[in-house]
């Protein structure tokens, strides 16, 4: 899969499946609409229009199947034909699957999706995760030559025109993102250590006309950050704090995505047992999504001033490496007593926040992170936990989530009964809870919220991916695609505005209405 080159077009032409094997996939539903006039040149002569009719007829999904239409060079798979309300109408997970699965091999391959037009984002961002880049195989290392993947639109429905360039565009863009992000995940920090993650950084910015601020080594303890210093000091490679900043004319808000860069998280002096630290490779996911949203969202126009803060570690053991006991003073000028090193995301996206707050003057900031094993207990392995201070914010991620494949769901947001887990009696909190089995994830979430203030008048969100960023032992690319649609209304793009779900055809006058009085309320 290193080597496979996707794109994305109105129309992949005609060829015969033996020299370009095709997989046709979509719900049944939506399959059954399609005429024979709009695939058989994908399929003849090897498929005639009867063994089409015929393997729609079979396909029973439950809730996927599949059925070949010529040996193992064409293939139609139907997705689930109904989904509940907390998964996606567009059934990424399962298509992801479908094609990783039923896609015939060869070097050029055609995907023909078939779908509405309202599920076409999240449909191209799953068929990208099925195409990792990272590789040491060493047969693949050995390969120089491309395969290519084209993937082909067929929508259904309402609006069911042919797809213009900007859609493509985009499509292939968010494509692109979710496989950068999936990439620096899959690296092992032998590869991917602070310093190879700035490169990753300053190649975006490159590419984007953007210089990064860069706050590195003893700078950051000398400028206070003793949350990112204090958890990287031990390490052989330093502690960073990096900024992509976008500014456009005409910019009505300022909105800051912080990222956790722990490249390993071995636990610290609180060290992680030999079953729970291999994997601690993707401890990197939050700051990797947001690198390939920004990217991503950048190159679509974004209409507003866009920060991407990435909190760049490496959680290592050494004779200068945090202790429990110790004492740190973070950005926000409070103090943390350290009872657990293994609860560092919280410590350097405490002082990414304060940055985007007080040096940046962010109204909207959004963390996202790998930030809690509990994560997977609240949530799930599919779903991201989230906690925000605005409840229309928290009602928006979650139809982000389902609207982009990248699926969301709300974590308790209640100060006033869990940050008193945090109470220590020599500093202002301590870092870890004094009961584990009290809403962990929510309280590592009121952890990093506590640092800004939980009377703060902006928009605070908080997104935990420690689960949906893997499955199995690849990275998925996971927040880059719910980056994008929550925020989509910030963006110049068509398709982008469509699957926001902050768009002004959503509020009703009440909501307008509090959106002009409270610039908390305000949505993008």
């Amino acid at each position: 899969m290193a080597n496979v080159v996707l794109e994305y077009k109105a129309s992949a032409g005609d060829s015969e499946p033996q020299n370009r094997p095709v997989l046709i996939v979509g719900q049944l539903s939506n399959l059954q609409q399609v005429t024979w006039a709009q695939v058989k040149g994908k399929l003849q002569p090897v498929v005639s229009k009867e063994t089409w009719q015929a393997a729609l007829s079979a396909l029973n999904p439950n809730p996927t199947d599949s059925c070949p239409l010529y040996l193992s060079h064409a293939t139609v798979a139907a997705l689930p034909s109904r989904v509940s309300r907390h998964n996606s109408p567009s059934s990424a997970h399962f298509l992801t699957r479908l094609v990783r699965t039923c896609l015939p091999g060869g070097t050029s391959r055609c995907i023909l999706m078939v779908c509405e037009r309202s599920e076409m984002f999240a449909s191209g961002c799953a068929i990208a995760r099925a195409f990792p880049l990272f590789s040491r195989r060493s047969v693949a290392s050995r390969r120089t030559d491309k395969k290519l993947v084209t993937v082909e639109f067929i929508t259904v429905g309402q609006d069911n025109g042919p797809l213009d360039h900007t859609t493509l565009e985009c499509l292939s863009n968010a494509a692109d993102g979710v496989r950068l992000a999936a990439r620096i995940v899959d690296t092992p920090c032998n590869e991917m250590n602070t310093d190879h993650f700035l490169e990753e950084i300053k190649a975006v910015g490159m590419e984007l006309g953007i210089t990064p601020t860069i706050i590195r080594g003893e700078e950051l303890k000398q400028r206070g950050f003793g949350g990112i210093y204090g958890v990287g000091k031990a390490a052989e490679h330093p502690p960073a704090l990096a900024v992509l900043s976008h500014t456009p004319e005409g910019a009505t808000q300022t909105i800051a995505w912080v990222g956790k860069g722990i490249v390993y998280d071995t636990g610290g002096l609180s060290i992680k047992g030999k079953t729970t630290m291999p994997g601690m490779k993707r401890d990197c996911g939050g700051a990797a999504a947001i690198l390939g949203a920004f990217r991503a969202a950048v190159k679509q126009g974004f209409k507003d001033n866009l920060h991407a803060i990435f909190c760049l570690a490496e959680n290592a053991v050494g004779p200068t490496a945090t202790r429990p006991d110790d004492i740190h003073t973070l950005y926000s000028g409070k103090t943390v007593e350290i009872n657990n090193t293994d609860a560092e995301g919280r410590l350097v996206l405490s002082d990414g926040v304060v940055y985007a707050s007080k040096d940046l003057a962010a109204d909207i900031i959004l963390d996202m992170a790998t930030l809690t094993g509990a994560q997977g207990i609240s949530t799930g392995k599919y779903h991201a936990a989230v906690m925000t201070n605005s409840e229309q914010w928290e009602a928006a991620c979650v139809r982000a989530g389902r609207n982009s494949g990248d699926l969301a769901h709300p974590l308790v947001y209640c100060p006033e009964l869990h940050f008193s887990e945090f109470t220590s009696a020599v500093a202002d909190m301590k870092n870890s809870v004094a009961d584990r089995e009290n809403a962990q994830s929510s309280c590592a979430g009121l952890f990093i919220g506590s640092h800004l203030g939980f009377d703060w008048p902006g928009v605070w969100v908080h997104v935990d991916i420690a689960s949906p960023v893997h499955a199995g032992e690849r990275a998925t690319g996971f927040g880059v695609a719910l980056l994008l649609a929550l925020f989509g209304q910030a963006s110049e793009d068509p398709m982008l505005n469509m699957v926001s779900p902050l768009g002004a055809a959503d509020s009703s006058p009440g909501d307008q209405q509090m959106e002009r009085d409270c610039k908390r309320r305000r949505l993008v």
